[in-house]
C-alpha cells in the first residue's frame, strides 16, 4: 500500500502541473482516486493534510480548489494558521542548521545543559513529562546555536504546539517505545554537540526529526470511525 506522504507528494505534483489552468478546480475524488491508482480513503487522508497546509480548500457540494493568493502572516500570529505538517517541515529545514552551529558555539555550560535534558527525556515518567524535557531540549540546542533570527522563529512555531491538534498528537504519540527512541537520538545529537561534530550533529537532528514526520504523517490525519477501502 502507498505510503501518505508520497501520495501527498503526488498531489502537490498534480496540483503544479494543471489544476489551475482548469480554474483552479480539482476533478472529483472518485476520478481523482481512479487517475492515482489510490482508494478513496487514503485520498481523502492526503487531501486532509493539504488541506492543512493551505494548498486547498474543500467546499461543501461544489467540490476541491487548489487556494490562490493567500495573505502573508505575521511571525507573531503564525501558530494561528500552521499545523503540525508544516511546523515539522520547517524545523526539518531549520533543526539541523541550527545542530551544526550549536556544536560549533555552545558554551562549556550550555553542552552540560544539553546532556542534562537528553537524559532527562531518557528517564522521563509518562507523555507530559516526556514533552516537557523534550521541548526544553530542542529549545536548549537552538540557544547554543547563538542566533536571535533562529530562536524567534522556533519560539512563533513553538506556540502551535500547545493547541489541541499538538496536544492529541504529541511528538511520541503517547507511546513509551517511540519516547525511548527519540530519546536516543537526543542522546546522540547533544553528544554530538559535546565533541563539537557539526556534521553528525546535523545529521542525527535531520533522522531525528524525519522520524517525528513520518509519524505525524501516519496518525496525524486518520479519519475516525471511517470505514476501509
Amino acid at each position: 500500500m502507498e505510503r501518505l506522504e508520497d501520495t501527498v507528494a503526488r498531489l502537490r505534483d498534480l496540483l503544479e502541473e494543471g489544476v489551475s489552468a482548469a480554474g483552479g478546480r480539482m476533478p472529483p475524488e472518485r476520478k481523482l482516486a481512479g487517475e492515482l491508482g489510490i482508494g478513496r480513503r487514503s485520498l481523502r487522508r492526503a487531501l486532509e493534510v493539504l488541506e492543512r497546509e493551505g494548498r486547498i480548500t474543500r467546499e461543501q457540494g461544489r467540490g476541491t480548489f487548489l487556494r490562490q493568493g493567500a495573505k502573508p502572516v505575521a511571525l507573531d500570529r503564525i501558530a494561528e494558521h500552521t499545523s503540525p505538517p508544516e511546523v515539522i517541515e520547517l524545523r526539518l529545514a531549520l533543526e539541523p542548521i541550527v545542530a551544526r552551529l550549536a556544536a560549533v558555539r555552545a558554551s562549556p555550560c550550555e553542552i552540560r545543559t544539553l546532556l542534562r535534558l537528553a537524559e532527562e527525556t531518557r528517564a522521563a515518567k509518562g507523555a507530559e513529562e516526556y514533552e516537557r524535557a523534550d521541548a526544553a531540549f530542542h529549545r536548549a540546542v537552538i540557544e547554543a546555536a547563538h542566533n536571535a533570527l533562529f530562536m524567534a522563529v522556533f519560539d512563533a512555531v513553538g506556540e502551535s504546539r500547545r493547541d489541541i491538534g499538538w496536544q492529541r498528537l504529541g511528538e511520541n504519540g503517547r507511546c513509551y517505545k517511540r519516547q525511548s527512541t527519540f530519546a536516543e537520538y537526543h542522546s546522540e545529537i547533544a553528544g554530538a554537540i559535546a565533541a563539537r561534530d557539526a556534521e553528525r550533529a546535523g545529521k542525527a537532528m535531520y533522522a531525528h526529526l524525519r522520524e517525528v514526520q513520518q509519524h505525524i504523517n501516519q496518525h496525524a490525519f486518520l479519519p475516525t470511525g471511517e470505514a476501509a477501502e
